[in-house]
């Protein structure tokens, strides 16, 4: 031990430079050095106590508690100021230094800037109110009484100038604005709010007015507009079979403002943001820095975008000296492509296990760099709904689908898409959009304006929506019956197509335009076809399944029908060329491999995507897809909203669908003979059918074509056979043509 201690001090010893050659090390820092490099990263939360401490001093002073030395000369002139107006504002001080001091815990609250200054408003707008109703006088305001020396100079001034009662109708009204901002109450809602308020004082004058008449009394309902006879105009009759019951009124309603029947955005569950410290975001950026120096990269973070999940570090690349062909030394830019493929050594640095590199960001000049927040947010259903995107928008077809990288709402039209295919690996977050796309679209939207029809082959997702008005039928759980839906909505289609042709329409807002003058005839809805497996399908019927597919998504978007399509399984044998050819709108979650990410949106990323709702979301309008936290909507949410519907259109819920009939007569055509689905088809395409035709069409001879024409009547699909071989009307299935009719007799 001896000797080891001597070692250094020998002076043979050539790697041991003496004392006097080492360099001073500087001081150690003092307590007060060491005191403030503690606190500094909390001065926020420090100053947060103090002012707390100080309004809780204060309020003791006001109550009497306490009124020694300076605290009673304080106390006095906040009582000479502000009057009785001192409480709530040291109060409203209290709670924001306790707020800005717990600013790193997560708050179960949400506070916006408006409501704070909707408080202050009252409180203001109270202070000469207070005055004006005290009669208090100068010498009595000087003494704290009302509203205080504030409250009399913005009362006594102005009822000299303008007189009391409209000093008080001011005030009041300030007090008012106020109030709407702390409770965050909209013009719309108010506009809804009096209108429930004028459709029960019509409801009460109508059972007083029956009570006089001598009848009994009924139960209250919304007037209905009276039918009014047809004059010469032809009566043009919706063509769709299943349309929803509803009135003149409710349409009316739908159009002006939100509907009453709508469920209140309060069953939704609010969110909670949630922000990265700024020191974590600073060390982020150095490690990214120094990484990319290290690697000879020179470059700068210009911008930080902070999402729920990631955080985009916006990187500018720099330059690199490089000598010429003539030896002299010029700037070089560092390419993209250099730092795009540093993926795994940013990811190493970081110690995060993925992250995503967009070079460049479109429309920005930047690379950027996505790297995991160490905290996930969770993006609520409900605070994108209460955007201002949202409800500024025109269309009742929005779907919220989250928030991008900055935070900022992801709002999307269904007729924009207009059909969407949405694939992922299990536990991604897939049928949690469904479940949030339905729900948001059956919170803005009426069954008078929206239909739904859901396939279901995991028969455990979708079926909590059985029970919604807005529902055709049930949720179909079968492959076979699947099949059937589909066909039905070919068949609606063609129907639809034959309805626009007779009143010159060319999509479905024209058509309920151009019909709304005709008070007998019903709009037809837009109608959403959700398939949550598409895997178990194209399983079992590829080749019919593909086909009815592709034909709705290349003709069914102006008829109103949009299809929302889901699959975990994003291989090439279920998501076809033919499929995404017509599918332009596309969500891919978090997948396996890059060959998957690019069967989805045709590029790579998704393989890099961290689960729980983190999607890539590619728009048929932009060149790359934009990242987005999905929504996150849980199973209470779902069925409180599904209990509100039950509950207030208990009287229409029907659970008969439309495609029954059909799928018999497939059942019955699966047994007889393979020409009469054919024959079936010419049977509800055209009006009037012969066996001759049959025979043409089908290339049949005779004996076979009449069989098919009496098996066609005995399925109810046409008339009688008439003498002579005449041709015969094939609507008795269907019912009556109402619009042929109504046009036949306008001739």
């Amino acid at each position: 031990m001896a000797r080891s201690k001597a070692k250094p001090d020998t002076p043979t010893s050539p790697a041991a430079p003496t004392k006097s050659a080492r360099e001073p090390s500087p001081p150690p820092p003092t307590w007060d050095e060491r005191l403030i490099d503690t606190l500094s990263p909390w001065w926020v939360e420090i100053s947060g106590g103090v002012l707390a401490l100080i309004a809780a001093v204060t309020l003791l002073g006001l109550t009497g508690l306490s009124q020694a030395g300076l605290l009673g000369t304080w106390v006095q002139w906040n009582r000479q100021l502000i009057g009785w107006g001192a409480f709530p504002l040291w109060l409203s001080v209290a709670a924001a230094g306790l707020h800005t001091a717990l600013r790193q815990t997560k708050r179960p609250y949400h506070i916006a800037p408006l409501q704070v200054v909707g408080l202050e408003m009252m409180v203001i707008a109270a202070l000469p109110l207070s005055t004006i109703l005290s009669q208090a006088t100068w010498s009595e305001a000087v003494r704290g009484r009302g509203g205080g020396l504030l409250g009399w100079v913005l009362a006594i001034p102005l009822s000299d100038f303008f007189g009391p009662v409209l000093t008080v109708l001011f005030h009041l009204s300030l007090l008012m604005i106020g109030f709407a901002l702390l409770i965050q109450l909209e013009w719309n809602d108010l506009l809804s709010g009096l209108r429930r308020f004028a459709a029960a004082l019509q409801q009460w004058a109508e059972q007083i007015d029956k009570r006089e008449a001598g009848q009994p009394k009924e139960k209250a309902a919304p007037r209905t507009r009276p039918r009014r006879t047809p004059t010469p105009e032809p009566a043009i009759a919706a063509a769709a079979p299943t349309p929803a019951p509803s009135s003149l009124a409710a349409k009316k309603t739908t159009s002006s403002g939100r509907d009453p029947r709508l469920p209140p955005l309060d069953l939704l569950h609010e969110g909670v943001t949630y922000q990265s410290p700024a020191t974590e975001i600073e060390r982020k950026k150095e490690i990214i820095v120094q990484t990319l120096a290290d690697f000879g990269l020179p470059a700068e973070v210009t911008e930080v975008r902070q999402g729920p999940a990631i955080t985009q570090f916006g990187i500018l690349p720099g330059h690199l000296e490089r000598p010429g062909p003539d030896g002299e030394i010029k700037q070089v830019k560092v390419r993209v492509g250099q730092i795009a493929s540093l993926n795994k050594d940013l990811a190493l640095a970081l110690e995060v296990p993925r992250l995503r590199i967009e070079a460049p960001v479109p429309g920005r000049g930047i690379v950027g760099i996505e790297v995991p927040n160490d905290e996930t947010g969770v993006v609520r259903l409900r605070s994108l709904l209460e955007t201002d995107p949202f409800r500024r928008g025109k269309s009742t077809t929005l779907i919220a689908l989250g928030a991008d990288v900055s935070g900022g709402p992801v709002i999307t039209e269904m007729s924009k898409l207009p059909h969407l295919l949405i694939a992922g690996t299990t536990g991604s977050g897939k049928s949690v959009c469904l479940n949030a796309t339905i729900t948001c679209l059956v919170c803005n939207n009426t069954p008078e304006q929206l239909r739904l029809v859901m396939i279901d082959p995991k028969k455990v997702e979708l079926i909590r929506f059985n029970g919604l008005p807005h529902l055709l039928g049930q949720v179909e759980v079968e492959a076979e019956r699947a099949l059937g839906v589909l066909k039905w909505l070919t068949i609606e289609m063609d129907r639809r197509y034959q309805a626009f042709a007779q009143v010159g329409a060319r999509n479905l807002s024209t058509y309920n335009s151009k019909i709304a003058r005709y008070p007998q005839t019903e709009p037809l809805p837009v109608i959403a076809v959700i398939i949550d497996e598409l895997a178990d399908l194209m399983g079992l019927y590829p080749a019919e399944v593909e086909r009815a597919l592709c034909r709705l998504a290349q003709m069914a978007r102006a008829t109103g029908i949009h299809l929302i399509v889901a699959t975990q399984r994003p291989s090439t044998d279920v998501i076809t060329g033919l499929i995404k050819a017509n599918f332009p709108a596309r969500i891919s979650f978090a997948v396996a491999t890059g060959i998957d990410s690019r069967v989805i949106l045709d590029s790579t990323g998704a393989e890099n995507l961290l689960g729980r709702g983190d999607m890539l979301f590619l728009s048929p309008d932009a060149s790359s897809p934009l990242r987005v936290q999905g929504c996150f909507l849980d199973d209470g949410e779902i069925d409180e909203v599904v209990t509100h519907w039950r509950h207030a259109m208990s009287d229409k819920l029907s659970t008969d669908a439309p495609w029954e009939n059909l799928i018999e007569r497939q059942t019955f055509v699966d047994e007889r003979d393979e020409m009469l689905e054919q024959a079936i088809e010419l049977a509800q395409k055209y009006d009037m059918l012969s066996t001759s035709m049959l025979q043409r069409r089908l290339r049949v001879g005779y004996p076979r074509a009449a069989r098919l024409m009496e098996t066609l009547h005995e399925m109810g699909l046409v008339e009688d056979p008439k003498q002579g071989g005449r041709t015969r009307r094939s609507f008795t299935q269907e019912g009556d043509d109402p619009i042929g009719q109504a046009l036949a007799e306008d001739e």
